[in-house]
């Protein structure tokens, strides 16, 4: 992984190259200690030996039941008056093994070291005490007494659940196949025309066969080995380990991720050459963290940290945000009371008066990209995220503002002048944004739909919006009068800015009715504690 060319100071200025070229900040993050392979073995460790020791656990069991049954007589064990204690302790000793396995008790590296020692090495002495029992009819009958097949089963059971280096895998199968041919040869000197070669050509298959088994088992260890570190390489991104996909959308995927050493959650975006082979999406998406960067608001997503591989990823690091989006919100409850609307609308409000403020305009707002997280104990907090459309109103030197003839945005949410393309969208573009979003939150539809979205364009460049009210007669006539302004075909007709549009909310009667307390009896009571992975990850869809 590449240093970060621009992680520690991001720039708030763009290259001086074109807009089809990527921006000189490249995308990277701080190169950190990277973490230790250890936890990730013993966590492995303790989830393969509990697949292990539930399978010799019921084999045993199987074996003592058959054995209790027949009173010693069958095909595969001998007749012994001790066997069914011999695999009533074996079975006794699995099952407290697989407990706590199974159990929520922390258990150390040797502890499961020990539990290793005690589920693979309990086996050995059992075939071993099997194999000498069939020594006396081997001997008269001429056959070879090593039982292959049952030695062969405990090595690759051993090589396949046990992740090892394959130096210790190595010492351990060596063992496993050197003692059953130690014990036969042992034995069979006990014959006075013993002759060692004559003994090695007799079990001569037996051994060939343990050989090479082990031979397979400890290769399969090391292969099994090398390509758990590659993909334990490959979910870390520098002091960062990947946990799980939160979602992708068309520039990127998005992953739930910890801070190795501060065991901080946090958001990682990702965008692949594979993904976006155009120079432009690159651009943009470089473009993305900068800006959003530069951003500190309260209701505006943090940045912590940008970087790119060599492979050419690009990614940047961003807070974990436990909540919803507004459209789940509404999806999964339906349209809001007008005082919650007015509460989350004001803080976006409040967020967009920063980033216009800096000259940015979203032009993307849409209720997938607004969430309500939980941040510092209170609930409903407006986060604003997906700065991937932003641009700035007087763009740097070198790079053109995407104006007349190109269509960005999602066409539900999307303001006149974008849906013409006539003129540069300004900061009153993503007023109406959030108008449309309002009317969303109040009715549960956007302003316009239509199966094709040359319709909808037209909806918002030429048709009149049916009144909240009549959709939902709870609507308010002030939030209503509200959410109008903001739909004017003609940005002069609109707030002249956010902070216009958050003293309209304010004068609205349930202002401030949406308090604190409310919203997390709301999510405590309603939904659950948005505190699960799942949460909010329709953004990041």
């Amino acid at each position: 992984m590449s240093q970060p060319s621009a992680a520690n100071s991001p720039s708030p200025t763009s290259s001086s190259g074109g807009g089809s070229s990527p921006v000189a900040a490249h995308v990277a993050l701080v190169q950190g200690k990277a973490p230790q392979l250890a936890s990730e073995t013993q966590r492995l460790l303790r989830l393969r030996l509990r697949g292990a020791v539930t399978l010799f656990f019921m084999g045993s069991g199987l074996f003592l039941a058959r054995d209790v049954a027949t009173q010693g007589i069958g095909v595969f064990l001998p007749p012994s008056e001790f066997m069914p204690f011999i695999l009533l302790a074996l079975t006794a000793t699995f099952g407290v093994c697989a407990a706590l396995l199974w159990s929520q008790i922390p258990l150390s590296m040797l502890a499961l070291r020990v539990a290793e020692l005690l589920i693979v090495g309990l086996p050995a002495p059992v075939i071993l005490a099997v194999e000498y029992s069939l020594t006396e009819a081997t001997r008269t009958s001429g056959r070879n007494a090593v039982l292959t097949p049952v030695w062969l089963a405990l090595v690759f059971t051993y090589a396949m659940f046990i992740p090892n280096t394959w130096r210790r895998a190595a010492a351990v199968i060596s063992l496993l196949v050197t003692l059953p041919i130690v014990v036969y040869l042992i034995d069979r000197s006990a014959e006075a025309d013993f002759r060692l070669l004559d003994a090695l050509m007799t079990a001569s298959p037996s051994i060939l066969l343990l050989f090479i088994g082990a031979t397979i088992a400890v290769s399969g260890t090391h292969m099994i080995n090398s390509l758990r570190r590659e993909a334990f390489e490959a979910k870390r991104f520098g002091q960062y380990v990947l946990k799980e996909s939160l979602g992708a959308g068309a520039m990127g995927e998005v992953y739930l991720a910890e801070h190795q050493l501060l065991k901080r959650p946090c958001a990682i975006k990702v965008i692949r050459p594979g993904r976006a082979a155009d120079p432009q999406a690159l651009a943009r998406f470089e473009r993305e963290v900068r800006e959003t960067a530069r951003l500190s608001h309260w209701n505006i997503v943090e940045v912590f940290d940008y970087g790119h591989t060599e492979d050419g990823t690009f990614y940047y690091v961003m807070e974990y945000l436990p909540g919803k989006t507004l459209g789940e919100l509404v999806d999964q409850h339906g349209p809001m009371p007008a005082e919650r609307a007015i509460h989350l609308l004001r803080q976006a409000c409040d967020a967009l008066r920063e980033a216009h403020g800096q000259g940015l305009v979203h032009r993307d707002l849409k209720p997938s990209n607004i969430i309500a997280a939980q941040r510092g104990g209170v609930f409903d907090v407006v986060k604003i995220v997906d700065f991937g459309l932003v641009e700035a109103t007087a763009p740097p030197a070198g790079r053109a503002a995407a104006g007349p003839g190109l269509i960005l945005g999602s066409p539900l949410f999307m303001s006149p002048e974008q849906a013409l393309a006539q003129q540069a969208p300004d900061a009153r573009s993503d007023l109406y944004s959030l108008g449309a979003v309002a009317y969303f939150l109040v009715t549960g539809r956007p302003p316009f739909e239509g199966k094709k979205p040359v319709k909808v364009l037209v909806g918002h460049a030429r048709d009149e919006v049916v009144r909240p009210s009549d959709l939902n007669p709870r609507v308010p006539r002030d939030l209503e009068e509200v959410i109008l302004t903001c739909l004017a075909k003609e940005p002069a007709e609109r707030y002249r800015d956010a902070d216009s549009m958050a003293r309209a909310l304010a004068a609205c009667g349930g202002a401030d009715a949406w308090t604190r307390e409310l919203a997390a009896q709301w999510w405590q009571e309603l939904d659950g504690p948005p505190a699960t992975p799942a949460a909010g990850a329709g953004y990041y869809r």
